[in-house]
């Protein structure tokens, strides 16, 4: 049967993470159902990575097998059927071993903070907001030490019979204008809040509170009480997904 890969990109505002479950809205069950609706069957996906409850993404990547599909009318149809909140860029037929999430050589995230003394009303929903001053320089620090193979214990949602043990190809801060602080972070793989809980951890260590140093004996220390919780999920996004081809 052939295989097929959805490019999409969606805001998770009003989703309960991009995995399907029962009761609950969900990207990936939006998806099939529109998949089902155009393609007259049931359709089982298989996305590159889980995003949580209020996470987006700008580029997420799907794939799936299916006969008699004609990729670029199927694009246009999911498109329709699910805009403003899923953007269907498109889909193309791919050799029959891909797989979005074991083919995938890795993915980068971008997480966003809004760092100035009054929120913005128009960026609540893609930024977090810190009114108080932040030093980047020891953010990017305190990154910069969980670049490389660690065990991210102190940094995840704790998962039974689920290794915590990732590579992580780069990590930084930046100030991308007067008042938005970007971190960008790619791996591998990421386990659950993986991100978040980093961001958390940065962001303390930017307030004063925590040594940019401290960060490694927090990764060390393989405990998550160590860590300082997960970073609001709203100013998380998957910002890319890399593959060697397709």
């Amino acid at each position: 049967m052939p295989a097929y890969r959805l490019d999409i990109g969606y805001d998770g505002s009003g989703f309960h993470g991009y995995a399907r479950q029962p009761g609950q809205r969900t990207v990936q069950g939006e998806l099939e159902a529109a998949l089902e609706t155009v393609c007259g069957v049931e359709v089982d996906t298989e996305a590159a990575g889980r995003t949580d409850a209020g996470v987006h993404a700008r580029h997420q990547v799907v794939s799936f097998r299916l006969d008699g599909v004609q990729p670029e009318r199927l694009a246009r149809s999911l498109h329709k059927l699910l805009a403003p909140e899923i953007a269907v860029t498109r889909c193309i037929e791919v050799d029959e071993t891909f797989s979005a999430r074991f083919s995938a050589t890795s993915r980068r995230y971008r997480y966003f903070v809004l760092n100035r003394p009054h929120i913005d009303p128009l960026r609540r929903h893609i930024a977090w907001h810190i009114s108080e001053p932040l030093d980047v320089e020891a953010m990017g620090r305190a990154a910069a030490a969980l670049v490389g193979e660690h065990d991210f214990a102190s940094f995840c949602r704790k998962s039974e019979g689920r290794s915590t043990i990732r590579r992580i190809l780069g990590a930084s801060w930046k100030a991308c204008s007067e008042d938005i602080l970007q971190f960008e972070v790619q791996g591998t793989a990421f386990c659950h809040q993986m991100v978040r809980s980093i961001v958390a951890l940065c962001v303390e260590v930017g307030r004063g509170r925590m040594d940019p140093e401290t960060t490694t004996e927090v990764l060390e220390a393989r405990d998550r009480g160590q860590a300082r919780g997960a970073a609001p999920p709203h100013g998380l996004i998957l910002w890319e997904v890399c593959y060697t081809k397709a």
